[in-house]
């Protein structure tokens, strides 16, 4: 048990002070409540002898007092561990994020977004009441028997013994049953996860599941997968209906065998006052037994709380011990210093703003030397490519659907990295360095990329394209952001079209951009990639989705923007490959032909059929 819960300990160490203080007011709490059966036993003595109103009003106002008491201990003890816990999970969930947003690709390839989300919510939810709910109850039942056991015992052990026999059953009971609730919950919450997912996936997938008419079929398949859930939430349910009842059964025998032995014991002292015990104690004894039922009956919940948390705390460890397979462990102390500090310098800065520390220069002179990939679950990819490609010069890269064109310029940002990095570290260099000494941080910073798939955030179009900047701090800082993310826009082609939308630059485009069509979705993308005046420029086969009059408009206001920096477009058109510096033709994962756009031609290659396949349709289009 305690091994499942480690990694929760320094969560718990973060924390202890205010835990301690909780602990404190839990003690104060049950040690003033366990003063009320003392309070009521003197009482029923004092009716047997002498009772005035005046001790009646001594007696309500000293039971006001320990109450006003008890209330705000418990008041405190809530307030003080419950909020501990909300601020671990607070904690938690951005540390869970945290190590989610520093996963490669890969790992999101292995993981459903629906099992991930489930484990962040559900499963952190679960913890929660683990760290709060569970401990204060788990607490307050030690610490209230812990006080009134001593005053139980002066006043019989005879009986306390008795009364208490019934309770290594209860004890066998929570272990039993503990085990199948922690087996049942870890299935729950594997199905709920399943369920996730399948969620996710058809809201995400909305427009393809109407093109086909798959609705029905959907909502089938979910449901058969809700009927399971629920199947399995019925079974865990059962589980605890047996396991209250049970409990409240063995403190009903406890609570029996206390009014039997101890009515006994009452007649044995009213045959002779030196025997047995008097009224007013044994009126003590059982409000000390009612107070005890609840403590005793919340086992059953804290147990269910217990197993339910353990459960989730594996489901959530297993997320956070995933090392990231792309990180800065081999980059340059001297370079990771230096981002390091420009990027938490100024956090606030704008866009328009230049960090305190600055960055070294990056210049954009990639090199491919021998490179060799395969992703983790399938064949090699990329073989032996070998390609130089100048700062501020222009590469286009074309090729077969497959071929490994969008895996190649993927390896520049670090997305990947290839299997034999760690013996041949110079495969990917970038001025002259390996790709590893630069940080993160630094190297994707330097880097504008338009991938194939586009996303856009449910926001406003504004946001959209500034997103890879960081926000405005003042009115004139904002005023200078809008301008560029216009201009970005212009350079894009798609400010004009922005302006004709009701509220321009501030439309919402809804969720992945639904309200957009697909080349405005690019073009979007291409103006956030302008917008960050990157040293390397990436175009992910960026123009797929816009018309040829669209594309020429795109290039010819991109031919500014790629001035001076390193530019990497991935085309299937010859017209948006023609005018790069070279143009590489990838084909099965080899470099078939590199050359000008004319050299190409002339070797009456792969590029040769395409450009003349291309100029056909254009011809014929154009008739």
């Amino acid at each position: 048990m305690f091994s499942r819960l480690r990694p929760l300990f320094p969560y718990l160490l973060r924390y202890w002070q205010r835990f301690a203080f909780g602990g404190l007011a839990l003690i104060i709490y049950n040690i003033t409540k366990a003063m009320i059966p003392l309070l009521i036993g003197g009482a029923m003595t004092d009716i047997q002898h002498d009772l005035s109103a005046a001790k009646i009003e001594r007696l309500a106002l000293r039971l006001l007092a320990v109450a006003i008491v008890a209330g705000v201990a418990l008041y405190l003890t809530r307030q003080i561990i419950i909020g501990a816990s909300r601020e671990i999970e607070f904690d938690m969930r951005n540390d869970i994020f945290a190590r989610l947003e520093s996963q490669s690709p890969e790992f999101f390839q292995r993981h459903r977004t629906g099992d991930i989300m489930a484990r962040t919510t559900n499963d952190l939810n679960a913890v929660r009441q683990l760290l709060g709910p569970a401990i204060m109850y788990s607490a307050n039942t030690l610490v209230f028997t812990a006080a009134a056991l001593p005053f139980m015992l002066r006043i019989s052990p005879r009986l306390t013994m008795f009364a208490f026999l019934p309770l290594p059953f209860a004890s066998v009971l929570v272990q039993y049953f503990g085990a199948r609730i922690h087996t049942r919950f870890e299935r729950i919450q594997a199905m709920f996860s399943d369920i996730s997912a399948q969620a996710e996936e058809n809201f995400s997938g909305a427009r393809l599941i109407r093109a086909f008419a798959q609705e029905d079929a959907q909502i089938a398949a979910f449901e058969t997968s809700n009927l399971e859930y629920i199947r399995r939430s019925l079974l865990l349910a059962r589980l605890m209906a047996m396991l209250w009842p049970t409990l409240e059964f063995v403190l009903g025998i406890s609570l029996m065998i206390t009014l039997l032995v101890g009515g006994h014991e009452v007649l044995l002292h009213n045959r002779d006052p030196h025997l047995g015990i008097t009224v007013g104690q044994f009126t003590t004894y059982n409000v000390f037994m009612v107070q005890l039922t609840w403590p005793m009956i919340a086992i059953g919940w804290v147990v269910n709380i217990v197993q339910r948390g353990t459960a989730s705390v594996t489901r959530i460890h297993d997320l956070m011990i995933e090392e990231p397979t792309i990180d800065d462990s081999h980059a340059d102390p001297a370079l990771l210093h230096t981002a390091s500090a420009s990027a938490s310098s100024h956090p606030e800065r704008s866009a328009v703003q230049r960090p305190a520390v600055p960055p070294p220069a990056i210049a954009g002179h990639i090199t491919f030397d021998h490179l060799h990939f395969a992703y983790p679950t399938g064949p090699e990819i990329l073989h032996d490519i070998t390609l130089d490609i100048p700062a501020g010069s222009s590469l286009a890269i074309v090729g077969p659907t497959g071929s490994g064109k969008s895996t190649l310029v993927s390896l520049i940002p670090r997305l990947y990295d290839p299997q034999n990095v760690d013996t041949h570290p110079n495969a990917i260099l970038l001025d002259n360095r390996p790709l590893r000494d630069y940080p993160l941080h630094l190297l994707r910073s330097s880097i504008g990329f338009v991938p194939q798939e586009t996303f856009l955030f449910s926001t406003t179009v504004a946001n959209n394209i500034a997103f890879g900047v960081p926000a405005a701090a003042t009115d004139a800082t904002k005023q200078a952001l809008a301008e560029q993310v216009e201009s970005a826009a212009r350079k894009a082609h798609i400010a004009d079209e922005i302006l004709d939308f009701p509220s321009g630059f501030r439309t919402i485009v809804g969720e992945r951009g639904v309200t957009l069509s697909g080349g405005q979705k690019q073009r979007a993308a291409i103006a956030r990639a302008i917008l960050r005046n990157p040293r390397i420029l990436i175009l992910d086969d960026a123009l797929a989705s816009v018309d040829t009059y669209t594309e020429e408009q795109i290039l010819a206001g991109l031919r500014d923007a790629m001035q001076g920096r390193t530019t990497i477009l991935i085309a299937h058109r010859v017209s948006t490959a023609r005018n790069a510096d070279r143009i590489a033709v990838l084909i099965n994962g080899h470099i078939a032909e590199l050359g000008t756009h004319d050299e190409l031609l002339a070797r009456r290659g792969y590029y040769t059929d395409l450009f003349e396949k291309q100029s056909l349709e254009e011809e014929i289009l154009t008739a």
